[in-house]
């Protein structure tokens, strides 16, 4: 997980909790596959943005729609050298 320009490794049974306004991202480590439990609070309307996700995951739409909807979602992407580094081997 990127939390800031942090990126943490969390192992299974981890919990991380991303305070309000901090860049984040999640990924399972290249290879990898892991299995997240979100929970958001407080409750915002979100369950479309993750049903968006599952269609990029398969090929449905393109990771680029999501450009289309953050605002919606207030989910706005950012790049970050620490989490590129972290994703490509690097760090």
């Amino acid at each position: 997980m990127l939390c800031g320009e942090q990126v943490v490794t969390a192992e299974r049974g981890d919990l991380v909790v991303v305070p309000p306004g901090l860049p984040h991202a999640f990924a399972a480590a290249p290879g990898a596959d892991a299995d997240i439990l979100i929970v958001i609070t407080p409750g915002v309307e979100r369950f479309e943005y993750f049903r968006h996700l599952e269609r990029i995951a398969y090929g449905k739409v393109p990771p680029e729609s999501l450009l289309e909807v953050q605002e919606l979602y207030d989910t706005y992407f950012a790049t970050s050298a620490s989490w590129e580094d972290a994703r490509s081997g690097r760090s």
